[in-house]
């Protein structure tokens, strides 16, 4: 049996992942970054896209927003202030979200409104372009 890379997810809902897998693509602050087994340690935070779980020939790929990366010798463990198995998003719903984001930033009227507006809209753009890719 080929190595294999211990990987867990956790976000505050719930461990979404735990188990031996042959690859996972992170997208950090840097860029996007492979780790495979025996990868050397390294920490990086989190941007907002999809992080993709490849094993024996499948790939599985989960929206993260906000956290961080951590790769030590044990192998990669993944905290996610927010992660979502894109094969269950509902596209019409999202569509809605996003509708409804567009038209609560459109009608803010405070900063603290814009701000938030802004950031719930973001939001769903960035689930909405990690499913496109």
């Amino acid at each position: 049996m080929a190595d294999k890379l211990h990987f867990a997810l956790v976000s505050p809902e719930r461990e979404l992942f735990n188990g031996e897998v042959d690859h996972v693509v992170v997208p950090g602050s840097e860029g996007e970054f492979g780790v495979s087994p025996n990868h050397a340690p390294v920490m990086s935070v989190i941007k907002p896209g999809a992080l993709k779980v490849i094993n024996e020939g499948t790939e599985r790929r989960i929206f993260v927003n906000g956290g961080f990366a951590d790769v030590t010798p044990e192998g990669l463990s993944v905290l996610a202030e927010e992660a979502i198995d894109l094969a269950d998003v509902d596209l019409a719903q999202l569509e809605q979200q996003l509708k409804n984001a567009q038209d609560d930033l459109r009608d803010a009227n405070t900063d603290d409104r814009r701000a938030a507006a802004q950031r719930a809209l973001s939001r769903v753009e960035g689930i909405k372009a990690a499913l496109a890719r």
